[in-house]
């Protein structure tokens, strides 16, 4: 990370908000006995958390990389993807090897495991699987996100030194925001979807990188926007897409990115109280373990159904209860005992590039 960068807790506290987004939205058709009306409708949207993410990444990037790769170039380019590999390949490596263990056990008791093509796995392990090699989700399905984070960052140095983007205004960086939303509803509209959760495996990575790209934009607009006093407009235009997105039969792909755009912006720039408590240290912890929680609760939920599900398909409240405080449990201790002692073991043996004038 770039030394100085600045800290924003509030989007930690977001991401840990969205991860638990994910998790209902996995969940929710086991639960519809019980789970009230209101609460099952927003867990249905649980999907869009994931085009929060991509924002929040291509953001998060720009604030913690754009300005060493601004001043290496295209040089620094494999230091960058070498600590964004040790940021993310160890606890999913880890995660598809507990779920090879049980396609096996599937395989050695006679059960189906079509959702675990083994023919399939060398894709997951390079997480390329979501780049439109098949044709359908498999294995820890919650991972194709991951492997379109993938992509972004294989792209992230090239759109770094692209550009002069410190040399753009803020109108020039909201009408990009605006063209890269535009584009991102182009494409699903000649797909004919009219979801963002639809045909991930064809559509999701130019997902990805549009709104990773669209989070960039977001950045240098954070950066230009700072003492502005340009959190009420960011804020009234989230209500109003909100709004819209509501009322009108406006689409998804194109109200979403726009209402989630306006909404981060809002919050990186807010100091008031609903940014202090997305900052509070339990929803900065959710955050802090999301990326855990987000790929351990789908082969979770499918072991506890396993156990626990009847000829109903569905889950008594006091059997989720158990799986979201195991879930909670088991992100926090990967978090602390696999994923940053890995991360950190890998940063610390990053190859280095030789100076050729010392060669």
């Amino acid at each position: 990370m770039s030394k100085g960068a600045p800290q924003l807790p509030a989007l930690t506290g977001l991401r840990g908000l969205a991860a638990w987004w994910v998790v209902f939205y996995h969940a929710r058709l086991s639960l519809t006995q019980w789970m009230p009306g209101a609460a099952e409708a927003v867990a249905s949207k649980g999907y869009l958390a994931v085009d929060l993410f991509f924002m929040l990444s291509g953001f998060v990037m720009w604030l913690n990389y754009g300005p060493r790769l601004r001043e290496q170039g295209l040089a620094g380019a494999p230091g960058f993807w070498w600590r964004r590999f040790a940021r993310i390949w160890p606890l999913h490596a880890a995660v598809l090897a507990g779920m090879v263990m049980f396609a096996l056990l599937l395989l050695a008791t006679g059960r189906d495991m079509a959702n675990y093509p083994l023919a399939e796995l060398p894709l997951h392990v390079l997480l390329v699987q979501n780049w439109g090699f098949t044709p359908d989700l498999s294995w820890n399905h919650p991972a194709w996100s991951i492997s379109t984070e993938v992509g972004a960052y294989l792209l992230f140095p090239t759109m770094v030194v692209a550009l002069r983007w410190e040399r753009l205004r803020p109108a020039t960086l909201v009408a990009m925001g605006i063209a890269l939303v535009l584009c991102l509803h182009g494409v699903f509209a000649l797909a004919r979807a009219d979801s963002l959760g639809d045909q991930i495996t064809r559509l999701g990575l130019f997902r990805c990188v549009l709104q990773f790209t669209v989070g960039m934009v977001l950045a240098n607009l954070w950066l230009a926007w700072q003492g502005k006093r340009a959190v009420l407009p960011c804020y009234a235009l989230a209500l109003a897409l909100f709004g819209a997105l509501l009322a009108t039969p406006a689409p998804e792909t194109l109200l979403v990115p726009l209402l989630f755009a306006a909404l981060l912006l809002a919050l990186a720039l807010d100091r008031g109280p609903l940014a202090r408590l997305l900052a509070s240290r339990p929803l900065v912890w959710l955050g802090d373990a999301s990326y855990a929680t987000y790929l351990i609760h789908f082969p979770l939920l499918i072991v506890v159904k396993l156990l626990a599900v009847g000829d109903d398909l569905q889950l008594s409240p006091v059997v989720f209860a158990l799986y979201l405080l195991a879930l909670l449990a088991l992100s926090g201790a990967l978090y602390r005992w696999l994923e940053k002692p890995a991360q950190t073991w890998l940063n610390r043996r990053q190859p280095r590039r030789r100076d050729p004038a010392a060669a």
